[in-house]
């Protein structure tokens, strides 16, 4: 798959999405972006390839890696576009 050209779907809210695989998706985060706050069945690891992903918990920049046990929760949102790689359920 080329990322580069591929196209970006509609997801929730104003997110963007390239699904991967199965659970694994590119999730592209609109500047001022606002998730709800949400439970993770199986978990939830997240790999933040462009901007700063950030939560209740913290601010995750370009590179930071995020692994989130069953059942964690969390309210997302970021204050520039942000590109994230998500893959859930298999923790």
């Amino acid at each position: 798959m080329d990322t580069e050209t591929s196209q970006w779907l509609e997801g929730q809210g104003n997110l963007k999405v390239i699904p991967l695989d199965v659970q694994t998706a590119l999730v592209k985060w609109p500047k001022d972006e606002r998730f709800i706050p949400h439970k993770h069945w199986g978990g939830e690891e997240i790999f933040v390839l462009d901007g700063v992903f950030m939560d209740e918990y913290g601010n995750y920049p370009k590179n930071s890696w995020i692994r989130s046990p069953h059942l964690s929760e969390h309210f997302p949102f970021v204050k520039e576009e942000t590109i994230i790689f998500v893959k859930t359920k298999h923790i």
